[in-house]
């Protein structure tokens, strides 16, 4: 993979000139020194392979993924809504190819033909059409094109639609994470989860809690996963792409926690606590740990509420409990509640 390539000790003398790239995201800015330019390319099979090409320069202070450039002669690339409308710059569209390079159809798929190949609404000759990507993407400022993630992985959680890509894109930038891959799991109740899967650095201590408070510094909390699996490697296809059906069950063996279980320091931690351990039949609760991830969902979110609404007097909305898994979090939001309706009365 590109990725491991550019972390290489490259010597100065080597012969290597450049080095392209291509059928898989790239998730890192090349580090400074590299002896070679890296130039990511995109583009899907319908369109001979290759669509967008640009040089990735060092920078490893940019957040975000690394650019896939701009449209190589006789392309064009159209960012567009589901109305065929082109999008803002900055906002997140569906990529439509066009130009000399693009496949006239598939054989003997009409079908399919129809969905993917449409009529260019911007083509300048009679029956002109552009093809529909699946891959999602934004118009950066200096006209390159950020690669963002395939509409087929959109995410739908409690109403809010995620790209993993997004998540992956902040996630491997917290320190100790060589990379990650990021897909929706349901647990035995049925409920959706996001989960990260993580393979750290050789050097790295990764916790719980502190990668949430990392990406809750560049996420929206819906977007930050309830739990991280650790993995040696991610698991990869003949393709060399992230095998997502080879990906474990999350379990408490191979599941990232937190090395130092933090008590309740206030009293309404330590009823919170005390609550969260009889619903989920285990002895110790720390104010950091997870209620899903210790084995909770919505049923038993629901009898968190009613135990709250006895213990005190306040009625939880049950969103609360997926916004603020933790005994923490929702401590927070119930002192928050207590002192509303004390300014109430």
């Amino acid at each position: 993979m590109a990725e491991a390539l550019i972390t290489l000790d490259w010597p100065r003398e080597t012969a290597l000139r450049l080095l392209l790239t291509g059928g898989d995201t790239l998730h890192h800015y090349p580090p400074a020194g590299l002896p070679f330019v890296l130039v990511n390319n995109y583009g899907p099979t319908e369109c001979t392979v290759v669509a967008t090409s640009g040089p990735v320069p060092p920078n490893e202070n940019r957040n975000g993924l690394p650019p896939i450039g701009r449209p190589i002669d006789n392309f064009q690339i159209y960012i567009l809504d589901g109305h065929l409308q082109p999008v803002p710059f900055g906002t997140v569209g569906e990529v439509h190819i066009a130009g000399q390079g693009l496949a006239r159809g598939y054989l003997n798929r009409p079908d399919l033909n129809t969905a993917k190949f449409v009529a260019n609404p911007f083509g300048r000759t009679p029956g002109e059409q552009m093809y529909k990507t699946g891959d999602l993407a934004r118009q950066l400022a200096d006209g390159q094109i950020a690669f963002v993630g395939r509409i087929d992985e959109q995410i739908k959680i409690r109403g809010y639609r995620i790209e993993p890509e997004e998540v992956v894109m902040a996630l491997d930038q917290c320190y100790g994470v060589e990379s990650s891959v990021v897909v929706a799991r349901k647990d035995s109740s049925g409920d959706t989860r996001l989960i990260a899967y993580v393979v750290p650095t050789l050097d790295a201590t990764l916790t719980h809690n502190s990668l949430q408070r990392y990406l809750k510094r560049y996420l929206p909390d819906y977007m930050v996963p309830a739990a991280f699996v650790r993995l040696p490697t991610l698991p990869t296809g003949a393709s060399g792409k992230v095998d997502r059906a080879s990906l474990p069950i999350p379990t408490p063996d191979n599941t990232i926690g937190d090395e130092v279980r933090v008590g309740p320091s206030t009293p309404v931690e330590e009823r919170v606590v005390a609550i969260l351990a009889e619903l989920l039949g285990i002895e110790q609760v720390g104010v950091n740990d997870n209620f899903f991830f210790l084995g909770g969902h919505s049923l038993l979110g629901t009898q968190l509420i009613a135990r709250a609404r006895d213990s005190f007097g306040i009625e939880l909305p049950l969103r609360t409990v997926f916004d603020s898994p933790t005994a923490s979090q929702l401590s927070v939001e119930i002192e928050r509640m207590l002192r509303h309706r004390s300014s109430a009365d």
